[in-house]
């Protein structure tokens, strides 16, 4: 039996512009029908815009239908005097926990449904602590939930539905504003009071990793139902989901890629484990045997091509290059050119000049003029002028003397 149920649910709301005047209708759900079995795991999917919000509402008589109906266990929502019996049987969890929690303690947050439902108190603190166990939340049962993580506030209003004791939860994008570790926490949580205390779950979600445990799954896109059925019928056509501009699990599309490049595994692999076992069992055809074996022989192929290719090629062009094209011309062109060059043109040159113009010059012409002309001069011209000087003095005395005799 059916515990949610919609047929033909059609949803409308005005667009206004800022001064309010009506700019026209936008359909947010457009003809969509679905059934949810007691007990079922439901994932709805799509991507931002396409309507799965707005339907959630719908299923505990938050919004009612432009057209079409919706019944939860057997009642239609259009009834405004069962609305709190339609929200006994299915609670909400929205996407902000913030949102949602109103109490100043966990415990008191979690006991406000049942206390509004008219629960005696005995059983409403029965409530509190079997909710708050399911969720793995009960040793923070006297805490502020302002100092909760995000996750473990999400838990906190999970566990507030559960005191409820509906028969169906409705999880709003529960996990949108959590980091991966509280995603990982709420999911766990969700997933055991479906499988322990077979609580019908419908969750709305656009993470894929979230849904590949859930027992059917609704794609939505424009506010139609694009495509439905289980997870692994869904995860199996890869190229429509990215026409729906949405994403598929890490492990789907490895699959899906070594798929692509030839590897015949079964289509819609949802978890690692699940991939694992598809390539240790995968049968590996002669041809790949073949390709590998030629592909190892190429490998030694190639290695000796690179030992006798590009080694030889360095040591016999690129060294001769170098020793009998550039040192040869060092030695044969610059070297001599110094020698044969240079060198000479200074001995023969310059050298030569200076001995043979400079020195032979200081030696023919400086020093031999010193003693030829200074010293015979000053001997053969002073020295013997000072003789004839004396000597002519002695006679001129004679002469004088023997005048005056």
């Amino acid at each position: 039996m059916s515990i949610v149920k919609t047929k033909n649910l059609t949803y409308e709301y005005l667009r206004r512009d800022e001064e309010g005047n009506v700019e026209g209708v936008t359909k947010a759900v457009n003809d969509v029908s679905l059934r949810v079995r007691r007990g079922d795991f439901i994932a709805i999917v799509g991507h931002n815009g396409s309507g799965k919000s707005t339907l959630a509402k719908h299923l505990n008589a938050i919004l009612q239908p432009t057209q079409g109906t919706v019944w939860v266990d057997g009642i239609d929502t259009r009834e405004d005097e069962r609305v709190w019996e339609i929200r006994q049987r299915a609670g909400m969890v929205f996407q902000n926990p913030d949102n949602q929690i109103i109490g100043q303690i966990v415990e008191e947050d979690v006991g406000f449904g049942p206390e509004n439902l008219g629960v005696p108190t005995q059983d409403i603190w029965k409530r509190v602590e079997q909710s708050l166990q399911a969720v793995g939340m009960f040793q923070f049962r006297t805490h502020s939930p302002n100092k909760l993580s995000g996750g473990q506030k999400q838990r906190v209003s999970i566990a507030g539905v559960l005191a409820m004791h509906p028969e169906c939860i409705i999880l709003d994008e529960p996990t949108a504003m959590l980091d991966p570790s509280g995603r990982k926490e709420v999911i766990r949580a969700v997933r055991e009071l479906n499988s322990a205390d077979k609580v019908t779950v419908i969750l709305i979600t656009h993470y894929m990793e979230e849904v590949i445990h859930a027992d059917h799954v609704y794609v939505m896109d424009q506010g139609r139902i694009a495509m439905e059925g289980t997870p692994r019928e869904i995860f199996s056509r890869v190229e429509r989901l990215k026409e729906l501009r949405l994403d598929v699990p890490q492990v789907t599309l490895l699959a899906y890629e070594l798929q692509q490049r030839g590897l015949k595994l079964h289509s819609g692999i949802l978890t690692t484990q699940e991939l694992v076992k598809a390539l240790r069992r995968y049968e590996w055809p002669e041809a790949d045997i073949l390709t590998e074996t030629k592909a190892a022989a190429t490998e030694e192929t190639n290695e000796p091509t690179t030992e006798e290719t590009n080694e030889p090629t360095t040591e016999e062009t690129n060294e001769p290059t170098t020793e009998e094209t550039n040192e040869p011309t060092t030695e044969e062109t610059n070297e001599p050119t110094t020698e044969e060059t240079n060198e000479p043109t200074t001995e023969e040159t310059n050298e030569p000049t200076t001995e043979e113009t400079n020195e032979p010059t200081t030696e023919e012409t400086n020093e031999p003029t010193t003693e030829e002309t200074n010293e015979p001069v000053t001997e053969e011209s002073n020295e013997p002028t000072t003789e004839e000087t004396v000597e002519e003095r002695h006679t001129e005395r004679e002469r004088t003397d023997g005048t005056d005799s």
